[in-house]
């Protein structure tokens, strides 16, 4: 079969368990069933479609029917198709643009067949497999994309929502605005009014009513009550006209010059590819972050553009619109709990079946209130989180270019803006280094920030012979990249600094640069220089400041002097006149060169948070109780900063029970400190691999346990032996693999038994029973660096892998 033929036999993305592969071949054909919450979200997204597809068809000027059909396409074809099963395709608002431009110039029978083309040129990506290189546009063009096409949808339906007709582009209805304001026509402004209210409120009802209302759809809500609201008055207004399928326009013949039809299949093909490959993206991490969310199969993206050129060339040839994933629907397809591709191929019957049966309730609707339901549209487009996340990379210029050029221009010459500025940008990062030498206390400091290439040597030169013979220097790199010329002439100028007397340390986020030997700098993997001695074996990562003990030298003899990289300068100066120079053990070396380390480089980065935190005291909203093992690193595993968790420590991850014999009251006061002062909404208990407590209570040591501190602290993992020795308790699991051994299962059982010695606490008992406070069990595998949640499944206790969600989507 060839690989080019979306068909169903190869649903890579099918949500339904597979045929086991040695059971016999069924009798007979399996009968096509459909989920209960498949059909509930059918349901949901055909409200959200319907009013949609009809404002959309309106904005670009296509034929009111052109947007059912394109919905219709959407739902049966690119659902049944498409390489993501839970993404809704059907008209998007994405495409009013460049549909409503297209109309303009060739009129709507050539803008059929430039669809059609467009879906051949979609199946040729996917024949290519091609669909993984477009995620690689910078998300600051595809944000800009959309924000551009959003203010031209609400600039345009402004003129349709005050009564009058939309112009051609921007600025042409920018300049009629003055003129339009002049005539109103207070009917159409009036359901204007009262769709925007209902946009705007429905979402916002309070209390248990509000919760219930706000499950039918707000779009289907707006249109729905200004449509009753405009047929009671009687008001005389403009609305759906949807004249009878016999004269529906079919696709023609391209007609035009060559040139501009290529261009406008490109600029089709773009648009529906870029919007449907990204939406598939969002809708995986959508469906991922669900509660109770299992094994979510990744899209087929391939398979997506696949489903979605079939989809386009279906719908240009019955006569509808360009066809692309839409972001709304899809949203609600999986919100409402959709769990296959059903849910999306029977809203499209629900779409054909409105078409063919609901055409006298819909010639009712106000082309006013669609009006205002599509600005609403295109003035969500303009996200200002995304407008944070392009500020926040320093990409607000492609971001702002590609916009005004979508807007000025149109959306292939504002694209092709974009990714002009954005190749610039990228140039002048990389070519762009800034070097700055300032003095502390003595200290000379040559601060490096972007990528330090042979352009920035002259520079570099400059900035280090400022720095006076003998002095102590720090040099940080703060960058990603380093060629050889730059590493040549650093390490130079750092091999005739230290002979002359002086000390360097060179510090940042450079993984490929550490100090091999005094005096010298060896250059890690990136610089393409060979490593030589100890040093090779260094295991410091660029995610932090931290060094283990692998990175560091051997420690010097008695007689050695200290060791210039691990002090600063003003550590080696004399304790008073006339005293020596203080020497450091290995431990204090380690410990102040951590601590300077934060002084120089995180203090200053989280000195504003912890003075707030200072002044407006700790509001933590986690307890998080883990065992002493210095290999779990709660804020690292939790990605938490200053202020987030309250923790607790100890060996083993132990919670004694209230009243335990030889109790401690130390863990005691701090669960009743986190739950009735701070208030905490959680409490984790945090188990780890490997755990020596564990391994001594299986009796991997000595016997007489009671006869040391540690032996009667252990004496409260008891009951998490015995628990795991009861044959009539189900142990708890991993999900995927069986436990490894004895110590990783009792280390799972140990976290399931501490809960349950959490609960038996007055407080938290009395937190849980007002629904104040949740409990978590966490099991978090070192060798894996991955953790693993506590749930129920059909009543076992599963400790189930966390994937990696954006829950910002």
């Amino acid at each position: 079969m060839s690989a080019c033929v979306p068909a169903g036999t190869t649903d890579s993305a099918h949500t339904e368990q597979a045929h086991p592969p040695h059971s016999p071949p069924p009798g007979r054909r399996r009968r096509f069933r459909v989920a209960g919450a498949d059909l509930s979200a059918a349901v949901a997204v055909f409200l959200i479609a319907l009013p949609l597809s009809l404002g959309i068809a309106l904005a670009t000027g296509a034929p009111l029917q052109a947007g059912l059909v394109a919905a219709a396409v959407g739902g049966i074809v690119a659902g049944r198709l498409g390489g993501s099963p839970l993404q809704v395709s059907g008209p998007a608002a994405g495409l009013t643009v460049v549909t409503a431009d297209l109309i303009h110039q060739y009129g709507w029978r050539t803008t059929c067949a430039i669809t059609v083309l467009a879906g051949l040129a979609q199946l040729g990506l996917g024949c290519l497999r091609v669909a993984r290189g477009a995620l690689a546009v910078s998300p600051a063009i595809v944000h800009g994309m959309l924000a551009g096409i959003g203010v031209t949808i609400a600039v345009a339906q402004v003129h349709i929502v005050l009564g009058g007709e939309p112009q051609s582009s921007v600025p042409d209805n920018l300049r009629a605005l003055p003129a339009q304001l002049a005539r109103l026509d207070p009917a159409a402004l009036t359901v204007s009014v009262l769709t925007l209210a209902a946009l705007v409120l429905w979402p916002r009802l309070p209390g248990r009513a509000g919760r219930l209302l706000r499950r039918v759809p707000t779009a289907l809500v707006a249109v729905a009550g200004t449509t009753a609201v405009a047929a009671a008055a009687g008001l005389a207004l403009p609305v759906v006209d949807l004249p009878s399928w016999r004269s529906h326009a079919l696709a023609g013949l391209p007609e035009g010059p060559v040139l501009g039809l290529v261009a406008a299949v490109l600029t089709t093909t773009l648009v529906c590819s870029v919007q449907s490959l990204l939406g598939a993206v969002a809708v995986d991490k959508l469906a991922s972050a669900r509660p109770g969310a299992r094994t979510v199969i990744r899209s087929d993206l391939d398979r997506e553009l696949l489903g979605q050129g079939t989809a386009n060339i279906v719908s240009g040839s019955l006569g509808g619109l360009p066809v692309a994933g839409v972001a709304v629907r899809s949203t609600a397809n999986v919100h409402a709990g959709a769990v296959s591709r059903n849910s999306t191929m029977i809203h499209g019957v629900l779409v054909v079946a409105a078409a063919l049966l609901l055409v006298p309730l819909l010639e009712l609707i106000p082309l006013a209130s669609l009006a205002t339901l599509v600005m609403a549209v295109g003035i969500r487009m303009v996200s200002l989180h995304h407008i944070r996340t392009v500020t926040r990379h320093r990409e607000v210029l492609v971001y702002v270019v590609t916009a005004l050029g979508v807007i000025s221009f149109g959306v292939l010459e504002g694209v092709a803006l974009g990714i002009a500025v954005a190749v610039g940008v990228a140039l002048h990062r990389l070519t762009r280094t800034r070097i700055a030498h300032t003095e502390d206390s003595g200290v000379h400091h040559v601060h490096v920030r972007g990528q330090l290439t042979f352009l920035a040597v002259p520079r570099l030169s400059r900035a280090l012979h400022l720095v006076p013979q003998g002095a102590d220097a720090v040099v940080t790199l703060d960058g990603s990249f380093m060629d050889h010329a730059a590493y040549e002439a650093l390490q130079d100028w750092q091999s005739t600094h230290t002979a002359r007397g002086g000390t360097v340390e060179i510090t940042g986020r450079r993984a490929g640069v550490r100090i091999a030997e005094p005096g010298s700098l060896a250059p890690g993997p990136a610089s393409g220089a060979e490593s030589s001695g100890a040093a090779g074996d260094c295991r410091c990562r660029p995610w932090t400041a931290w060094r283990n003990h692998q990175c560091d030298r051997p420690a010097p003899g008695p007689e050695a002097e200290p060791d210039a990289t691990a002090v600063s300068g003003a550590a080696q100066q004399p304790a008073g006149p006339g005293a020596p120079p203080r020497r450091r053990t290995p431990g204090s070396r380690q410990l102040v060169r951590g601590l300077s380390t934060f002084q120089r480089r995180t203090a200053p980065l989280v000195r504003d948070e912890l003075a707030r935190l200072a002044r407006e005291g700790q509001r933590p909203s986690q307890l998080f109780l883990t065992c002493a093992d210095s290999r779990v690193v709660t804020s690292m595993i939790t990605s938490s900063g200053p202020g987030d968790l309250f923790v607790v420590r100890n060996v083993g991850n132990l919670v004694p029970p209230p009243g335990a014999e030889s109790g401690d009251d130390s863990v005691a006061a701090a669960i009743e400190y986190a739950v009735d002062v701070l208030a905490v909404r959680s409490i984790t208990v945090c188990g780890h691999s490997g755990c020596g407590a564990m391994q001594a209570l299986l009796g991997s040591r000595p016997a007489s346990p009671a006869a040391t501190p540690l032996g009667r602290w252990l004496r409260h993992g008891g009951p998490s032996l015995e628990r795991l020795h009861d044959t009539g308790t189900p142990a708890p699991r991993l999900a995927g693999r069986a436990p490894a051994d004895d110590i990783e299962q009792l280390c799972l059982t140990n976290v399931v038994q501490q809960l349950e010695h959490l609960r038996a606490h007055e407080s938290v008992a009395r937190a849980l029973k007002e629904g104040a406070l949740e409990l978590h069990g966490l099991y978090f595998h070192v060798g894996e660096a991955q953790a693993y949640l506590l749930t129920e499944q059909e009543g076992e206790r599963v400790f189930d892998r966390v994937r990696e969600v954006d829950l910002a989507v």
